[in-house]
């Protein structure tokens, strides 16, 4: 999971591109990177690391123009060197720079077609490398001196024939524009903002890297749809794939996105309240006769939803943890041994809310399992009486394949015992999950018009029906 931007001023964008990424600093802390055009020169700073140590102020003086794209890197597919930062950039045609978030699933085949048949090169194992190549070949054919939106648009639509998977892409053509589009399904988040006042715009992942800068929201992207944002400030869109079916993952609310952030019109925030209150409800119908004093959250993500359900149960509701806010979230840390280390050094509890008492645990989600376990560790080792668990988002079972690191079903601790044993395994006293129903539900009273989701995590229905392909790759590179 990965953060995008792009931009399109009357003045210079380099400040503006580097907030809206320490905006969108929860979607990938592995590398950070900018591109500038100005008058059809390029300029490039990215690094590994986080945004205020990749760039200084002479790198923000370097990066002049009134054009740009950003991005933020959680590392999927590919190393964790600093040639798979992004954006990329290929010189012909025009020159083109990309920035994406997501991961394809037929990027093995696509690799072998783009050198035996399109006779470019790859020099990284980054499929956003691969998407960069296919839009600058489809542009190559169309052989436009001076392309026009629909020249962009033609190109796109070459993208959709080719490229399966989770993608949200935003390209910069050096001395034209800004090129944006969305996945058929539009499995990943991108969004439009706008400044009247100055005619700029901006697209992003999250609603939160325009509203922060004083960006309108305008709309978000569609699935499938590709826009055209020229130098002088002229929007264009056009909707490629003809009957979509718009699945946004279900992930990016339970987990990744931040709640002030807007996605296909669904709040963040009011999903994760109606996720506790629904969560809360299950709990008393499952546990009428609980013993719980208090609920207590694992920051951050979790914070919304435990007070909701606190409320639900008629139950204290306590911060029982201090979190060192220098430190990354766990989750996308490359790595299960920094992942683990990480815990102690992130949450420190405080034994005044935890030492005799019944404790209620809510956290945004169950993966590997050894995250849970730790904590619970150290709740019991400042004297809580009994450990309960609760998560707010359904068992994690299946593998993703469209850009969050759960490669495979043997690293999901759902698939290792009924409820009870999983219960054992991180050392609760009893463990609660959100039904998929629930979610979902939650989900649609946000935004009715969307009837479908991915939460192939959760499920195992992939949207894109490749799926099988694609995992025996990922186990064959394993082996």
């Amino acid at each position: 999971m990965c953060g995008v931007v792009g931009m399109v001023a009357s003045g210079p964008v380099n400040q503006t591109l580097y907030d809206s990424l320490t905006a969108l600093q929860h979607r990938g802390q592995d590398a950070a990177g900018i591109m500038t055009d100005d008058n059809g020169r390029m300029y490039l700073r990215k690094a590994l690391g986080l945004v205020r140590d990749v760039f200084d102020t002479r790198h923000m003086l370097r990066l002049k123009g009134n054009m740009g794209i950003g991005h933020v890197r959680y590392p999927t597919q590919g190393s964790y060197s600093e040639n798979e930062a992004q954006p990329l950039f290929v010189n012909s045609p025009y020159g083109i720079a990309l920035v994406h978030n997501g991961n394809l699933t037929n990027a093995e085949v696509l690799k072998k077609q783009l050198f035996t048949e399109d006779l470019r090169h790859l020099n990284t194992d980054s499929d956003s490398e691969i998407i960069l190549n296919i839009f600058a070949h489809e542009l190559q054919k169309l052989k436009k001196l001076q392309p026009k939106a629909n020249d962009f648009f033609d190109a796109v639509a070459g993208v959709y024939k080719r490229c399966r998977g989770a993608y949200a892409v935003v390209a910069m053509v050096a001395g034209y524009g800004l090129v944006a589009f969305r996945d058929p399904n539009g499995i990943r988040p991108l969004i439009i903002g706008h400044k009247s006042e100055t005619g700029e715009w901006m697209v992003a992942s999250e609603s939160v890297a325009l509203t922060s800068l004083g960006f309108k929201i305008f709309r978000d992207i569609q699935a499938g749809e590709a826009i055209y944002i020229s130098l002088d400030g002229q929007l264009s869109h056009h909707q490629i794939i003809e009957k979509p079916i718009h699945a946004p993952c279900l992930f990016e609310y339970v987990y990744f996105a931040r709640p002030d952030s807007i996605i296909d019109k669904i709040s963040v925030y009011k999903l994760r309240l109606n996720i506790g209150k629904r969560l809360g409800k299950k709990i008393l119908n499952q546990w009428p006769n609980h013993e719980i004093d208090v609920v207590i959250p694992i920051p951050e993500t979790s914070r919304s939803s435990a007070l909701e359900l606190a409320s639900a149960m008629k139950v204290k509701f306590r911060e029982g943890f201090v979190k060192n806010r220098y430190i990354g979230r766990t989750f996308i840390m490359p790595g299960q041994q920094f992942r683990k280390k990480s815990v102690r050094q992130k949450l420190n509890p405080m034994e005044l809310e935890f030492r005799g008492k019944n404790i209620l645990l809510v956290d945004d989600s169950i993966v590997r399992g050894t995250t849970s376990k730790e904590i619970i560790q150290m709740v019991r080792e400042v004297g809580a009486n009994k450990v309960y668990f609760a998560s707010t988002s359904p068992p994690v079972k299946f593998p993703n394949i469209y850009g969050i690191d759960m490669p495979s079903k043997t690293d999901l601790i759902a698939n290792k015992g009924a409820v009870k044993e999983i219960a054992d395994f991180i050392g609760a006293d009893d463990l609660i999950y959100l039904d998929l129903d629930d979610l979902k539900a939650a989900a649609q009273d946000g935004n009715p018009d969307i009837t479908h989701f991915e939460a192939s995590v959760f499920d195992g229905e992939y949207v894109t029906g490749d799926e099988e392909d694609y995992l025996k790759a990922v186990a064959g590179r394993h082996e």
